[in-house]
């Protein structure tokens, strides 16, 4: 919100100095609390311009703004910051312009088309927490890069074929007796998933049987009957067996319903959904490319290679002798049809950071084969979801699965509410719309207040405190700030006639900045692909609010004057609260 005084400065210094700066590289930030100031700006590099020493530097520049800007009230220096403390009436402006901007934290379009990639599931088993990260991670940096002012294009890669795919539809025709959804009352993505367990039983008998019969373990590897089974019908579903391919449409139709449940669950949608049966024969045509341009090479065998190594990585296999692909090439060649369908700027996949070196290859290749997208291609690694007994194995049916969570979120949602006595007045609709948004509301935010590329523990009982840094406790605030508008009797003056000859107490003004700074956490969260600072500038804001409610009343304010103010200044701490939660992802209740 400072670029006013950056362009200042940089006219002062080409006035003064007859140079010329970029305005972008004058850095301004948010005074620290133990000094006094608005802003701060650093003058250091200005030293080179003034021939003077830092302080000295200081004083000129804050002369030179003062003379320049009306609003500039004070400034002091130490060392080598500036600091600036703006009048009364700057901020009440600056407030009057937000909150009768009804797109308040929208930026102007850019023009820039992004494609988003998340979710990316597995056919062959149900959501878990691990792809909960993940999908609330694609959505909410989606609706963040929307609000930059980009077209976002939100896509999903299902991973609907391939052996593990094989092993659940195995499994379900030697063991399901016909067993399906309807039959059996199971989400489909849950039924599928137990014949993937299933499978790995059935595997794990099988090879101990082997064993007891005199196999060695090479001959178990290599002859178990269950799995050669498996990749035999592997074969016959990539040649097109009729009964092999309706087989597979069944089973993967029932996930694709029990997905778009838990979809509807955590509020996400896709505009654009791939799938690897229509997308993993796309690398063959990469692979004559890179040869014909001699980016690749083939060895006797016939294999296809890449050689990085002078780019600090290792020598990679693109298609086996065998002329299969490999996981890289499939995606060189999604790469290119997704570039085909909409000509994005930037193309982000929202994968774990197990893959980080995958995608330095992946982005590396396409540069050498001269794809004009190669430097929009972003990986936003993130760290995996931890648990206090280890780590998530889907095999062994061992996972925290996505909709078990969310049921216990909500049922957490409604002990907790009720315990504390927030729904009191509520119908029971009002009710079962609550324990969904506060238990959704506290999943949500537990997973997204964190740094993406850390990994974390999750912790369902601190995630619902109503108390903590936490949805709930930001839902509350909301709730609480509505709650106060509700009681209103007073006819409300617009913002304009507020604020003539109002003078702020350091606390509401403390709000204003605060409320002032959330088109640039928008803009902060969009160019490092980071909902945690949103997250982050949502609580401050809700903290703040807090600390300001617990001295300051609204409606026994002294005077009708501030009454009306403030009035105007909690709505827009609502309104904004609303907005930032939004962007993640997170319903806010007006009652609780």
């Amino acid at each position: 919100m400072f670029d006013f005084l950056k362009i200042a400065v940089e006219e002062i210094v080409k006035e003064n100095f007859q140079q010329n700066i970029d305005a972008n590289s004058i850095q301004i930030n948010a005074t620290p609390v133990d000094y006094t100031g608005d802003c701060t700006i650093v003058v250091f590099p200005f030293t080179k311009f003034s021939k003077l020493n830092p302080e000295a530097t200081g004083n000129f520049f804050g002369e030179k703004l003062k003379a320049k800007n009306a609003n500039i009230e004070s400034y002091n220096v130490v060392k080598g910051f500036l600091n600036i403390v703006f009048s009364n009436n700057f901020w009440l402006n600056e407030f009057v312009t937000a909150k009768n901007n009804a797109a308040f934290g929208q930026s102007p379009t850019t023009n820039r088309k992004v494609m988003v990639e998340y979710s990316s599931p597995n056919t062959n088993k149900p959501l878990h927490l691990g792809h909960v990260r993940n999908i609330l991670l694609g959505h909410s940096i989606s609706e963040i890069l929307k609000a930059c002012g980009n077209e976002v294009i939100k896509s999903t890669l299902v991973n609907d074929r391939g052996i593990h795919i094989c092993k659940s539809m195995l499994a379900w025709q030697k063991f399901g007796n016909g067993e399906t959804p309807a039959s059996s009352g199971l989400k489909g993505d849950h039924l599928v998933g137990k014949y993937y367990v299933e499978f790995d039983k059935q595997f794990k008998i099988e090879n101990l049987k082997l064993k007891e019969s005199g196999w060695s373990d090479e001959e178990v590897a290599k002859k178990n009957p269950m799995m050669m089974e498996a990749q035999q019908m592997l074969l016959d579903w990539e040649a097109g067996k009729p009964e092999v391919i309706e087989l597979w449409k069944m089973m993967n139709s029932w996930v694709y319903e029990g997905f778009d449940t838990s979809y509807k669950m955590l509020g996400v949608t896709f505009d654009k959904t791939y799938y690897e049966s229509n997308t993993y024969l796309l690398g063959k045509t990469a692979v004559a490319e890179g040869l014909q341009q001699g980016v690749f090479v083939q060895d006797e065998d016939k294999s296809v290679w890449i050689d990085l190594t002078l780019d600090g990585l290792d020598r990679k296999v693109l298609q086996r002798k065998d002329g299969t692909s490999v996981y890289i090439t499939q995606d060189i060649g999604t790469a290119q049809l997704k570039y085909d369908d909409y000509e994005m700027d930037e193309s982000i996949y929202v994968v774990g950071n197990e893959q980080d070196y995958h995608f330095k290859v992946l982005q590396l290749i396409l540069k050498k084969l001269g794809k004009i997208y190669a430097d929009g291609v972003y990986h936003l690694s993130y760290g995996m979801v931890e648990l206090p007994n280890g780590k998530m194995k889907s095999r062994e049916g061992t996972v925290v699965d996505a909709d078990e969570l969310m049921a216990e979120m909500m049922a957490s949602a409604k002990s907790t509410t009720e315990e504390l006595g927030k729904v009191e007045g509520l119908n029971d609709e009002e009710k079962e719309k609550l324990f969904y948004t506060v238990g959704m509301g506290a999943l949500k935010y537990f997973l997204l207040k964190v740094d993406p590329k850390k990994k974390m523990l999750f912790n369902p009982a601190e995630s619902i405190d109503f108390h903590g840094h936490t949805g709930p406790f930001i839902q509350y605030t909301h709730a609480r700030i509505c709650s106060i508008l509700r009681k209103n009797i007073l006819v409300r003056k617009p913002l304009a006639d507020c604020v003539a000859a109002y003078v702020m107490n350091e606390a509401e003004k403390k709000l204003v900045q605060q409320i002032l700074q959330f088109p640039t956490k928008i803009l902060e969260a969009g160019k490092e692909h980071n909902p945690a600072h949103l997250a982050n500038y949502a609580y401050a804001l809700a903290k703040e609010f807090n600390s300001f409610y617990a001295v300051h009343s609204v409606l026994k304010a002294n005077t009708e004057a501030e009454i009306q103010f403030r009035l105007h200044l909690v709505e827009m701490v609502a309104t904004v609260i609303k907005k930032a939660m939004h962007l993640l992802g997170i319903e806010v209740p007006e009652k609780m």
